[in-house]
């Protein structure tokens, strides 16, 4: 087909591009992977192009792209697993899991400050089933009217409304939402910060002891294992932690959480992301994949010190 006029590429990238970051967000809650939500938005906006010049307005710009993004989505689902945290493949330093799982298995970290996007909800999320999946964010965390869904999946406003109900009571036994969450620029996320990159800085054990929960949890993918427990966890941190000056942190927030840029020896390494609760850390998602650390950007001002 012929493409558009230069006039209509400059009305196209007027009316979508500041929709871009609104979209990749949106696919990143249905896919569980930036990597996939980046192919997925560049997907929608290549059938948006392609589409601009039929497209008549009927509806909201916002409203036609969230619907080709959530049918590209929709498509990449069919046929394949989910994507979990090791916490949601079994239980605690299960033996029947391999030792690593590919990376197609894990659900990424997201480089974005919005509560929406904690871990625990993205993990819940992938539990849903697909149009659940779809229906809870476009009517819960983008606001679209039941209507619109509808509209957008092709759903009677009936089936929107019992598919949100089912989807709510599910994710809720998932992924219950904790009334202690301390936000990254809370006093007590940035202790509990600045106790995490202290101990790694200078092989001080103690201190991130003290600042983890009875409860605590640790999660280091792309191993299968986890660790429930200070008990548990306090022995592999100690492995971990080396000698004084082995490793760098830099804070950072990923999923609207606080969370470290890794450095070993000098040599980036991944990215941990904390769960800090009022009272202490109750979570530790460790992501070794050193290609994350430049798509994360140092944060300053985070740690209790500075």
């Amino acid at each position: 087909m012929a493409a558009p006029h230069t006039g209509g590429v400059t009305e196209f990238e007027s009316a979508t591009s500041p929709l871009r970051q609104e979209l990749t967000a949106h696919c990143y809650r249905m896919l569980g992977s930036w990597d996939e939500a980046e192919d997925a938005v560049q997907e929608t906006y290549l059938r948006a192009w392609r589409a601009w010049e039929r497209f008549e307005h009927r509806s909201s710009v916002r409203t036609w792209l969230h619907r080709i993004a959530t049918n590209v989505t929709l498509s990449a689902l069919e046929g394949r697993g989910r994507r979990a945290l090791p916490s949601g493949l079994g239980a605690p330093s299960a033996d029947d899991l391999p030792e690593f799982l590919p990376a197609e298995a894990w659900i990424q970290p997201y480089a974005e400050d919005r509560d929406d996007l904690r871990l625990a909800l993205i993990a819940g999320l992938q539990t849903l089933p697909p149009v659940q999946r779809a229906v809870l964010l476009l009517r819960e965390v983008l606001a679209f009217p039941a209507a619109e869904v509808g509209h957008l999946l092709d759903l009677t406003p009936a089936a929107v409304k019992s598919t949100l109900q089912r989807a709510r009571a599910r994710l809720l036994r998932c992924a219950p939402r904790p009334d202690d969450v301390a936000e990254p620029g809370s006093p007590a996320a940035r202790h509990q910060l600045e106790a995490y990159v202290t101990a790694f800085r200078s092989a001080d054990v103690t201190g991130l002891t003290a600042v983890l929960r009875r409860d605590a949890r640790l999660e280091l993918i792309p191993g299968s294992r986890w660790f429930d427990g200070v008990e548990a966890c306090v022995p592999v941190l100690a492995a971990a932690v080396g000698a004084p000056g082995d490793w760098r942190m830099e804070p950072t927030v990923a999923n609207g959480q606080p969370a470290v840029r890794a450095h070993h020896l000098g040599e980036p390494m991944g990215i941990a992301v904390l769960d800090c609760r009022a009272d202490g850390v109750a979570g530790i998602t460790v992501f070794g994949d050193a290609a994350l650390v430049p798509r994360f950007a140092p944060r300053t001002g985070l740690s209790a010190s500075r």
